[in-house]
Order: C-alpha cells, then sequence, then structure tokens
C-alpha cells in the first residue's frame, strides 16, 4: 500500500492493462486520453501494454487509429509528437472476445504472457471493466477459469458504477466478486473521488489552523452539496429511467462528498486509515424510520416542459425511452444529519438534478452569524461567513467575508476573496481519470470505494427509494431550466437558510478579491 504524502513521487510497475469495452463512449471519451495523459507526462512505465477488448472485430491498426482519433478529440494533450505517438501506441493491441466464451479468455492469457515477454512486463495485471454490472461477475469467474490470474505479478480489478441497483443486489454482486479476487484488488471507481478539489478537501481541512478548529457544530451553521446538471437525459432514457437521481448521483458522488467534508481527521495518510473514517461518517447518518420522515426531509422532483433563451425544451415524460408515465425522478434535495460529536445538530443539504440552469458541483459551508446586539451586529445585517470549494466546472475556492466599505464611517459590505486554481492550471489541469488510473496502476486505493462505504450508502438511500415507492404522489414537477422544485427551498426555510447562489450565479452586491482576473 502506498501513501498519499508520496504519491507524486511513485511510478506504477510496469503491467498489462485489459479494458473490457474498448470500443464504448467511456474508453474513447475518458480512459484512452487518460492513458497518454499519463505517458506523456512520464506516469506510465514503458513496460506496459493494453490490450482493447470488446466483441467488434478490429484489426490492431483499427484499433490505433480509433486511439489517435480519441485522444485528438478528447484528451488536454494532441498527438502531435510522430515519435511519442508511435512510442506509446505499440503498446496498444485488440482482441475481439465474447466474455461468455472461456476459451476466448484463454486465448487472452497466451497474449498476455506475449506482451509480458515483448515489454518486459513481471506479469501484473490490471483490469478495467467499463461494462454492464451485471456482467461484473461473469467476467471475473472467466478471467480465473480462463488463467489470467495465475501469474507471477499482482491482479487488480477496476469497476465503474453503478454498483448494484440497491443494497441486496450490491450485496450479491459483491458475493461474485469476492469468490474471485480479494477486496484489497477491487478498485470501485466513483470518478469525482478524482476531482482535484475534492481531493482538496482534506488539505483545507486539515492544513489550515483557521478552519480545522472551527470544523463543528459550534461555529458552523450548515453545508451545503450542490451538483447541478444543465443537460436532460438525452439518450440514456432507457438506463435512467430505472435509476433516477437518487441512485445515479445521490447513493455515490453526493454521499462521496459529504464524508469527505464531515470525517474526522485520520491517524495516518494512508489509504485505509481515510477510507476508515469516511465509514465513520455513513455510520452516522440519521437514517429516516418512516415515509413521514422521508416526506419531511427529502424533496424529489421531475422535470417538465421549459425554457432556456429562446430554446424550449421537452419534460422528462416526453424524451426518447422514458415511459410517458413515469414518476422516475430528475431531481431531488435533502436534509441530512450527521450524529456524531462533531456535526450534532448541523443540518447538510445536498441537492443535484437535471435540467438546471447551471452545471456547477459546489459545496457551500455557512459559519455561525455574530452574535445579535452586539458591535456592528446593533446597525449592520452582517452577511455569514462562507467557504465556498469549487470542484466543477470551475475548481477553486472562495471565502466571504465582512469588511469596512471605503470612505464609509463603519459600513460593512461582503467581501469575498477568490482562489480560481483552473484559471491558472487552464485545460492541463490533470483529469479524474488520469489520478484514478495512476492510483490503481500503483495499488493506492485512497479515492476508490471500499465494500462497507458502499453498502452503508444502500442502506441510507434504500430507505428513501421504498419511501418513493410506497407514496408515487410525492412527485414534484419544476420547469426544465430552473433550480428545482419550490419544496427544495422549503428545507431550508425552517431552520432559517436559503441555498446559496452557485458559480455562475453570485451575488450582485459582493465585492471580488481575486486571482482569476475578476
Amino acid at each position: 500500500m502506498t501513501y498519499n504524502t508520496t504519491v507524486d513521487s511513485i511510478s506504477p510497475e510496469g503491467a498489462v492493462y485489459y479494458l473490457f469495452g474498448a470500443t464504448g463512449d467511456l474508453a474513447r471519451r475518458k480512459l484512452f486520453p487518460a492513458l497518454f495523459s499519463l505517458y506523456k507526462e512520464g506516469k506510465l512505465s514503458e513496460n506496459f501494454a493494453v490490450v482493447g477488448l470488446a466483441r467488434r472485430p478490429r484489426t490492431n491498426e483499427q484499433f490505433r487509429s480509433d486511439l489517435y482519433d480519441s485522444i485528438n478529440e478528447f484528451c488536454r494533450y494532441k498527438a502531435d509528437d510522430a515519435e511519442l505517438w508511435n512510442r506509446f501506441s505499440e503498446h496498444f493491441v485488440y482482441m475481439s472476445l465474447d466474455i461468455n466464451n472461456v476459451d476466448g479468455f484463454r486465448e487472452l492469457n497466451v497474449l498476455s504472457t506475449e506482451l509480458d515477454h515483448k515489454f518486459g512486463i513481471p506479469g501484473n495485471r490490471l483490469f478495467y471493466l467499463a461494462l454492464a454490472p451485471s456482467l461484473f461477475g461473469p467476467v471475473s469467474f472467466n478471467l480465473r477459469d480462463g488463467g489470467l490470474l495465475e501469474s507471477t505479478g499482482w491482479n487488480r480489478l477496476v469497476i465503474e458504477k453503478p454498483f448494484g441497483y440497491d443494497l441486496p443486489s450490491a450485496q450479491k454482486l459483491n458475493e461474485q466478486l469476492n469468490q474471485v479476487f480479494k477486496e484489497e484488488e477491487i478498485f470501485r471507481i466513483d470518478h469525482y473521488l478524482g476531482k482535484e478539489m475534492v481531493q482538496n478537501i482534506q488539505v483545507i481541512r486539515f492544513a489550515n489552523a483557521f478552519f480545522e478548529p472551527l470544523w463543528n457544530n459550534n461555529h458552523i451553521a450548515n453545508v451545503q452539496i450542490t451538483l447541478s446538471e444543465t443537460v436532460g437525459v438525452e439518450e440514456r432514457g432507457g438506463y435512467y429511467d430505472k435509476s433516477g437521481a437518487l441512485r445515479d448521483m445521490g447513493q455515490n458522488h453526493m454521499l462521496q462528498m459529504l464524508t469527505m467534508i464531515a470525517m474526522e481527521p485520520p491517524s495516518r495518510l494512508h489509504g485505509e486509515d481515510i477510507r476508515d473514517e469516511k465509514v465513520k461518517v455513513l455510520r452516522s447518518l440519521r437514517g429516516y424510520t418512516s415515509g413521514d420522515d422521508v416526506r419531511k426531509h427529502v424533496v424529489r422532483g421531475q422535470y417538465s416542459e421549459g425554457q432556456v433563451g429562446s430554446k424550449e425544451l421537452p419534460g422528462y415524460r416526453q424524451e426518447d425511452s422514458v415511459d410517458p408515465e413515469s414518476s422516475t425522478e430528475t431531481y431531488f434535495a435533502a436534509k441530512v444529519f450527521v450524529d456524531n460529536f462533531r456535526w450534532a445538530g448541523v443540518p447538510f443539504y445536498i441537492r443535484t438534478g437535471k435540467r438546471m440552469p447551471v452545471k456547477t458541483t459546489e459545496v457551500v459551508v455557512e459559519f455561525k452569524s455574530m452574535p445579535q446586539n452586539v458591535l456592528f451586529a446593533q446597525k449592520h445585517d452582517l452577511a455569514p461567513n462562507l467557504l465556498v470549494i469549487r470542484v466543477n466546472p470551475m475548481e477553486g475556492i472562495y471565502i466571504k467575508i465582512n469588511a469596512k466599505k471605503p470612505g464609509s464611517d463603519n459600513a460593512v459590505q461582503p467581501v469575498s476573496m477568490e482562489f480560481c486554481q483552473s484559471c491558472q492550471i487552464g485545460i492541463n489541469t490533470p483529469e479524474a481519470y488520469e489520478r484514478l488510473i495512476h492510483d490503481a496502476a500503483r495499488g493506492d486505493s485512497t479515492y476508490f470505494t471500499r465494500w462497507d462505504e458502499v453498502s452503508h450508502a444502500w442502506e441510507f438511500v434504500d430507505r428513501i427509494a421504498q419511501a418513493w415507492r410506497e407514496e408515487k404522489s410525492d412527485l414534484a414537477f419544476y420547469p426544465a431550466g430552473s433550480w428545482g422544485p419550490e419544496a427544495a427551498g422549503r428545507l431550508l426555510d425552517e431552520e432559517g437558510f436559503h441555498w446559496w447562489p452557485v458559480n455562475g450565479q453570485e451575488e450582485d452586491n459582493v465585492i471580488w478579491i481575486t486571482n482569476s482576473g475578476k
């Protein structure tokens, strides 16, 4: 196991990377560009090979041509250095594979041995399954029965979400994987954990003396986590109508970001110690005990027809492959409590939705207001202090404080000081899949989800889903292009709070001091 303190100085050992689903959208948009960026930056050993695996036939030349097109369209670097490209692409081969036929896996094992000899690879295997979860088990069994796990090096399995549909299905899937792989060999990707500012949460919290002493219920009034999308379900209507926002975003991305904000300081910067603290947060989540409890604390919505500018947008029920009577949520918001000594009484508000005005992911930490009728609070309506962590698409942080208005007699105005990380680094900031593939190749599981994290998250989400199944009338509609149902605002109103504006929707009366030239 590696340590985060030396993450940049540790290069992965040589390995064969097996990309199942190599002709799919994820490989084209994310995985191929990530591998090229790692290679160009010297973070990928020369002793590697990549085997693209899918059912459709392809020659090596066709596969490398697809690879070239993918990198030039989606990678932050271009394949404009012919010598570099030739060295990189010669490590890629393609094999047509029927994943239900174990004989094909035996042929793949023979090819793997040849690649080991050709590129000096010490028998290490990394299997990346960009496949439907229902195929994880069968592929794992055939990897074992086809002899691919009998090499002298390590074996690691990387799998994408969704990890199950609910807790029972996740347990069944995990039992299948555990028949073949050990828990420490399974790397469950949540790509939000690879984002720069999500990983930066730990540094902001634990490396700054003016944050950590205040990071508790004595000083923090509430925490707001927003993950909004401007797109609808597009061509994913068939999948999404069986999933919904709660399972698609809530069970993984939203709860993972909540654990990063709420976790206790780990004893060491070690993957297992960090994940131990995240699990403690999930265990401390106050579960909803009844349908009434869910109705009081959770809002579910579905976008209806709307308009953004001059563009007319269809409602969810008008999307392709969606049931015209569907009750699937495209939006949910919830008031969540972490019942431990640090956070007792502090509400965490989470919301995510499609067809919203702005695409953004942000965490807003609102600090408690100054005592009323004391000093400046006697004459001024002081705004609360905020710490905002911007995850996507802009990366950075800003802090809102109160300051004297220049040229006045103690008039107070809010001032926001901003650090824009993406403004400094620009397009060449490493992307989430680069970090996560690099970590998996080095055996660093810090930013991958462990089974107990997955199971506790499903326990929490399943109670909400069950209540919704029993009370279909709770669905609220919101126009496409809006911020969701009005009921989401009432979650905060009853505590005297409100949703803070997010990136692209800042308040007009705030003076900005920024490194971005804003």
